[in-house]
């Protein structure tokens, strides 16, 4: 059976749980046990680490491992689970990154926050037997951009056991669908290189594949057919565009052509408009001229842009004597649920307190 250690924190669905992907996660399971033994030790890869869990989880650990991993660890004296600083110019993407688009405001609030406080959570990576030295980044994608940015040199990384391949990528697309970080736009450009290199001779394999059904592999092949500019207008407002409204851009571009897609697109920002407002432009009912504003909507009295670290990251707009609207994007997940925990509690305060 080929390896097929799972990132940190994932687990795997119910109904596409097999065998090989419980002894994985079990695998990983051990290395993250590991790991949390020896959280605050600076190890690098020549040393040996001198808190390691029982003799019978190392040895199960490493009786699954592949020839040539089993090898290179030996080689550098490394340790399953072992935190290490590597260099920043030894690592590079995968080419089956389930992520193809990153948002450049998220990774310059990310670099900010490296900057100040350092690194807190290690990358995972995978040797690159074929070039000694150099490592496939298989999750922290994000973090490696934003060291980079804020002029790193050095990243923390656990190197895991992993084929480069189908194997890998299912994995990272499982974990970004688990933090709904994976979008239709990256499933768009790396479905369709997929097909095109044939990883599959068929959409039906590739939905087979990931439990997904045709439909949804139809609809991401159709939107790959935009250009990537296109795509990038569409990826920081994933609250606007989801698979459909992207699907309806993508029949207007056909139609249309590139510069009118971009006017609509402006156009279902500014406007708020509805799928099937955008459907009925698509099927020449309407234009992006006349289309209608949604029933009752007003023009906000006030508008404060919202920037962290010098970035704007989104707005907030009053209407009238009671209404507030706040859109935020490109924030980091823990950002997120810190802002959202913090309204939360403010809406929960009784009237009498003050």
């Amino acid at each position: 059976m080929k390896p097929n250690p799972f990132a940190k924190g994932f687990k795997a669905r119910p109904d596409t749980t097999s065998s090989e992907k419980r002894t994985a996660l079990d695998r990983i399971n051990a290395i993250d046990d590991i790991v949390n033994q020896e959280v605050g030790n600076d190890k690098q890869v020549t040393g040996r680490s001198s808190a390691q869990s029982d003799d019978e989880v190392v040895d199960d650990i490493e009786s699954s491992e592949s020839d040539e991993f089993k090898s290179w660890r030996r080689k550098n004296r490394y340790v399953n689970g072992q935190v290490i600083d590597l260099p920043l110019k030894a690592i590079k993407p995968s080419p089956f990154n389930p992520r193809h688009f990153y948002l450049k405001a998220s990774i310059a609030e990310l670099a900010v926050n490296l900057a100040k406080q350092g690194q807190q959570q290690a990358i995972h990576v995978i040797p690159d037997h074929e070039n000694p030295g150099t490592f496939f980044v298989s999750d922290g994608g994000r973090r490696v951009r934003a060291l980079k940015e804020a002029n790193k040199e050095t990243v923390k990384a656990i190197v895991i056991d992993l084929p480069i391949g189908i194997e890998s990528y299912k994995l990272g697309y499982d974990l970004n669908v688990q933090r709904d970080s994976q979008t239709v736009f990256d499933n768009a450009i790396v479905w369709k290189r997929f097909l095109e290199e044939n990883h599959f001779q068929s959409q039906r394999e590739l939905a087979d594949h990931l439990g997904l059904d045709e439909s949804t592999i139809a609809v991401a092949l159709a939107i790959s057919k935009l250009p990537e500019n296109v795509m990038h207008e569409m990826v920081a407002r994933p609250d606007r565009f989801g698979s459909n409204m992207a699907y309806q851009v993508s029949r207007f571009h056909s139609a249309r052509g590139a510069d009118a897609t971009l006017r609509l697109i402006n156009k279902i920002a500014s406007d708020d408009l509805s799928t099937r407002q955008v459907a009925d432009i698509v099927k020449g009912r309407a234009s992006v001229q006349e289309t209608p504003k949604p029933a009752g909507r007003q023009r906000y009295a006030q508008r404060l842009e919202i920037k962290l670290e010098g970035i704007a990251v989104g707005d907030l707009k009053t209407y009238g004597d009671d209404r507030l609207e706040l859109r935020l994007r490109g924030l980091s997940k823990e950002k997120r649920d810190a802002l959202h925990l913090q309204i939360e509690k403010m809406l929960k305060t009784e009237p009498d307190e003050k």
